[in-house]
């Protein structure tokens, strides 16, 4: 009992130091405990994340992303010319035929007193169209009537003087006045005659006697060529100014009319006179207008690099009207040999076109080349191919990215 009183006191002493080693202990093995859970939760996260090179570049041992599959999509053909008849097709718009209209307009001044054609009206070359009356008629046949009168009195004048002058009652140089005088009013008369013509009036009239001519005042304007009076600008009782910029009637064969159309540079070559060809317009979009090609201009537009062309067609029951947009379509294939490659074959870049040759087995060159549109799926070649080449004509896209050499 005495034993146990002793130490009870040593033990009460020493226990506050073992408390707070225990605590002690106890934190650091706290801190150890939270280190490694934080480490853990790092190594975890590092290890969900993919590489970057799997996400930048895919293994070529997967499916559709290796390039032995990209070259086996792709289909090759050889360079050939068309072996079928195709169609040129040209913009352009329906026109008169040369020579086959007419700009009529009066010349010479007067007022208007009969107009005898409408619009509408088919007339014939001769018919008379209007009629004017005209001062300048009455002054040039008034003219006309004095010169002649002049003339007939300056020739009894020279036979004259000439029969004196024979006889010894003249002297010379009164004959050669005489011969003056006629040749003077030969050079008038002949004036005279060419103003009454200028004015239409006809020559078997001028040429008749002056008791026999029935030459007025009055002017019949008449019509150059047989068609449609297609224009009429003028009504009895206006004044017409002899001005050649006023057109007073258009006279038009319709029966015949042109096409002009625009035929690039690159497709000259590819027509000539008296081809065939075929002509549609909006109006009538079911029916085909035979045509014939009739010339191709000698001049380049500077401005749209294009070459007018005219192509005749006939229009008998007059559907066809003049201005009327149309397109042109020239067969071309058959007599024109014309090299083509699939559409699908000619790439674009750095807006130049291009295709790739096969040099050899998975081997390509690439080939800058010039095309125009032929057919909605073949492109015409200008440059850069020749017949018997050997291009990627489908699946030329998959390889574009590859290492190709540079043609």
């Amino acid at each position: 009992m005495t034993a146990h009183n002793r130490i009870q006191p040593e033990v009460a002493r020493d226990q506050p130091l073992d408390d707070a080693r225990v605590r002690l202990l106890a934190l650091r093995c706290a801190h150890v405990v939270c280190v490694l859970a934080i480490t853990a939760l790092v190594g975890c996260g590092k290890g969900d994340q993919p590489a970057n090179s799997d996400a930048a570049t895919p293994p070529h041992t997967k499916s559709g992303s290796g390039p032995h599959e990209a070259v086996s999509r792709v289909e090759t053909g050889i360079v050939d010319y068309s072996g079928s008849q195709q169609d040129l097709a040209l913009s352009g718009k329906m026109a008169y035929g040369e020579d086959r209209y007419s700009k009529i307009s009066s010349p010479l001044q007067g007022r208007v007193v009969e107009v005898r054609a409408h619009l509408g009206d088919r007339v014939k070359a001769g018919a008379i169209l209007l009629v004017v009356d005209s001062p300048d008629i009455a002054q040039a046949y008034s003219e006309f009537v004095k010169e002649d009168s002049d003339l007939q009195y300056a020739t009894r004048s020279h036979e004259l003087a000439k029969d004196l002058y024979a006889n010894k009652a003249l002297p010379l140089k009164d004959l050669k006045q005489a011969e003056n005088e006629l040749v003077k009013a030969r050079a008038e008369f002949r004036r005279a005659k060419e103003r009454l013509l200028s004015l239409r009036i006809p020559a078997e009239e001028v040429n008749k006697p002056l008791d026999k001519q029935q030459i007025t005042s009055r002017f019949e304007m008449k019509s150059p060529l047989t068609g449609i009076v297609v224009e009429r600008m003028v009504t009895p009782g206006q004044s017409v100014g002899g001005d050649a910029n006023q057109v007073l009637f258009t006279v038009a064969d319709l029966d015949m009319l042109q096409v002009v159309a625009d035929v690039y540079e690159r497709d000259l070559a590819l027509v000539k006179e008296g081809q065939f060809a075929k002509v549609k317009v909006e109006a009538y979009p079911d029916i085909d207008f035979p045509a014939t090609v009739a010339s191709i201009g000698d001049v380049v537009d500077p401005a749209s690099r294009t070459i007018k062309l005219r192509a005749w067609v006939n229009n008998p029951d007059h559907r066809l009207k003049p201005e009327m947009f149309a397109r042109l379509h020239i067969q071309v294939g058959d007599s024109t040999r014309i090299l083509v490659v699939p559409k699908e074959s000619v790439l674009e870049s750095d807006g130049k076109q291009f295709v790739f040759v096969v040099e050899e087995a998975n081997r390509y060159i690439k080939r800058e080349v010039k095309v125009a549109n032929f057919t909605p799926d073949q492109m015409r070649v200008l440059d850069g191919l020749t017949p018997g080449q050997r291009i990627v004509t489908k699946g030329a896209v998959l390889i574009k990215g590859q290492e190709v050499k540079g043609g």
